[in-house]
Order: structure tokens, then sequence, then C-alpha cells
């Protein structure tokens, strides 16, 4: 498997929301508010590998609603089309240390963790060990500073989201993926006190999402000492194009070369 040498300063990740083989964005994680942009994953993928990306977030929704991998298929034809190439990480339905040695196996680079890490951060710490730290990252997904799971339903519980970074970089993670669940899919711009407030605990990367519209906003993100963004909405609506994004915020150095 052809792989890059881990990129220095700040990375972009084009996200893949995966629904029913659909490419779709959600409003605020409400799967009642759901926008589908294509009903080819893989196509996409590959255009985003043609605009210049070396990262691509792909998340199973069915998967995080449901517990257990869903969308097998399409993340399989994304892995196909461009995991030789480019790192993809695989989120959604990834809860016991089986999944998760299975999506690795099948060509992600990185398994996202969720539910399973905030409920036992024990099970994350072990799979840090099992896989190492830079193929494990848990989300953070906060909602009214919890840090939420199951597919961030409002019926689901939280712990206080800054704990949840605490406890997880005491085993071992040190990347946490944070998500401003009530500024996700509606391009008003990050929740940068949010994410300061994680930057400022120094236990770990943080990786922004939610809310991100603006060349501004992503430069905003880096000054502040964020590790990289996640961009879904803004992308699939022309607000920002990835080529641009990728000359402009991650210019390749010699941190950012392939390793072919």
């Amino acid at each position: 498997m052809l792989i890059m040498t881990i990129a220095s300063a700040f990375e972009i990740l084009p996200a893949i929301d995966v629904q029913a083989g659909r490419v779709v964005r959600l409003r605020q994680g409400d799967f009642a508010r759901e926008t589908a942009y294509s009903d080819d994953p893989a196509r996409v993928a590959q255009a985003f590998e043609t605009a210049g990306a070396r990262w691509i977030h792909v998340v199973d929704l069915d998967g995080a609603r449901t517990g257990r991998p869903a969308q097998v298929e399409a993340v399989a034809a994304i892995l196909a089309a461009v995991g030789k190439r480019l790192r993809v990480e695989v989120a959604g339905g990834l809860r016991t240390a089986g999944v998760v040695s299975e999506t690795l196996a099948a060509g992600a680079f990185r398994a996202v963790l969720g539910t399973t890490a905030l409920g036992d951060p024990d099970l994350a710490g072990d799979l840090v060990s099992t896989h190492g730290a830079d193929r494990i990252a848990v989300a953070i997904d906060v909602r009214a500073g919890q840090a939420v799971g199951r597919g961030w339903s409002t019926s689901a519980s939280g712990i206080e989201a800054v704990t949840a970074m605490e406890q997880l970089a005491d085993v071992g993670v040190t990347t946490f993926e944070v998500t401003a669940i009530e500024r996700d899919g509606l391009l008003e711009g990050p929740d940068l006190d949010l994410y300061d407030r994680f930057i400022q605990l120094d236990r770990g990367a943080v990786i922004a999402s939610g809310g991100i519209t603006t060349m501004e906003d992503l430069r905003n993100l880096r000054t502040l000492g964020c590790a990289g963004a996640i961009i879904g909405r803004a992308l699939y609506e022309g607000r920002l194009d990835l080529a641009a994004v990728l000359t402009d915020i991650e210019p390749v150095g010699p941190g950012n070369q392939e390793n072919r």
C-alpha cells in the first residue's frame, strides 16, 4: 500500500458522508434535514483526488446511527478508488476492536472512534497500542458543552467535552476531531472559542469540523493552532474550491511531499 509521509502543519480533509449509498450532508446532525449531492461516493473521492487532496474523511452515517458499519460497499468502493494514493479515514459505527481492525485492514489509513471511545476510553487506549496513535482518532462531537455519541441523537447522554479529551489523551489518543454540532452544515463559520479551549489543553492535535465556509475560516483555524479542518457542505455548494484551498491553505512543502 502506497502511503504518504505524515504532513506537518495543517491538513485539509474533504468529507464524504454516506447514507443509503449516496453522498449527503446533514444539518446539525439531523437525519431529517438531509441534502443529497451524489449517488457515486467513489467518483466524489476521485474528484477530490484530482483537486489535490491528500486526505479524505468518510462517514458511514447509517453506521453511526445503528452502531455497526452499514455502508460497507460504498466505503470499500472509495478505498478501492483512492485508498492506495490518499489517506482515507473512516468513521461511523466503529464500536468494537474487531470492526476497527477490519476497517484498517480493508485499506483505511485511520479509524475515527466516537461513541465507543467516549464510553470506554480504555478500549480506545488499547486500539492505539495495537494499531499506533497515527491510525486511531477520536471524534469529540460537542453539543452544549457535552461530547455526545450515538449518531448525535438528541436523547444521547454526554460527558463534559474537555473531560472527554483529557481522559482519552491519558490513554494515548493523540488526534481529536472536534465538531461543533450546532454549527455543522449551516455554513455560519466555525466555533473558534470551542477549538481554542481544546487547543489550550495541549493534549493532542485538534482537527476542526462544523460551519467552515470561507478561506478566512480556515486561516483562523490554522492561526489558532488547529492541526487541520474537515470541510463538507461548503465544497459541495461551491462556497470553497478544494484546489484553491489546498494551494492557499495547505501548500506542499518538505513535510507534505508524497512518498510514492
